[in-house]
């Protein structure tokens, strides 16, 4: 695995703050910093699902944790910020992960009024989903990713750590599987 010199470290360790699928107690836990605009961060999202459920199969399903901060990158994607806000708005009412489903395969169709109806569509309360958005109630949340990222290294998404190492190899099913099944060693 390549490695920068000092900035190839999580720094901030995994949390039950965090959104997780697995358990945080896992042999290996993969934290993948995101923006759900970015077509790379959604085929990225994409493999670790295939990654997940091979490893659960072959493995077990206390194999694998994975966990998803946010790092819009708000200065190339006009709509990363609020579909980010849309996600922790949606996890108040319990629907994080169908909400992050739906805007990574949606990633084109993040304005406003998507939002609203994706939000719908998973059965959320519209009236505080829309005051939850409106007044931007989960930005210090999503700073809080961002922060963190940055305090490890990460200047663009998507980044991914291994058991709180950061991965630079390349972004492929086989290659990551390997790096994952060799942080166990």
């Amino acid at each position: 695995m390549s490695f920068e010199s000092d900035r190839s470290l999580l720094f901030v360790p995994p949390s039950t703050q965090d959104h997780i699928k697995g358990v945080l107690n896992a042999t290996v836990v993969l934290v993948m910093y995101g923006d759900y605009e970015c077509s790379q961060n959604a085929d990225v999202y994409r493999l670790i699902r295939v990654i997940g459920r091979q490893l659960s199969v072959s493995l077990g399903e206390n194999y694998l944790c994975f966990i998803f901060r946010h790092f819009p990158q708000i200065e190339i994607h006009s709509h990363a910020q609020r579909a980010a806000e849309a996600a922790e708005a949606a996890a108040v009412q319990g629907q994080f992960w169908t909400m992050h489903e739906m805007l990574f395969s949606y990633q084109q169709e993040l304005g406003n009024g998507y939002l609203v109806e994706y939000a719908n569509n998973l059965g959320l309360d519209i009236s505080k989903f829309l005051q939850d958005i409106s007044k931007k109630v989960y930005v210090d949340r999503i700073n809080e990713d961002i922060e963190s990222g940055l305090y490890s290294g990460v200047t663009a998404a998507p980044a991914l750590f291994i058991n709180g190492i950061r991965y630079l190899e390349r972004w492929t099913v086989e290659q990551i599987m390997a790096a994952i099944v060799a942080a166990n060693d």
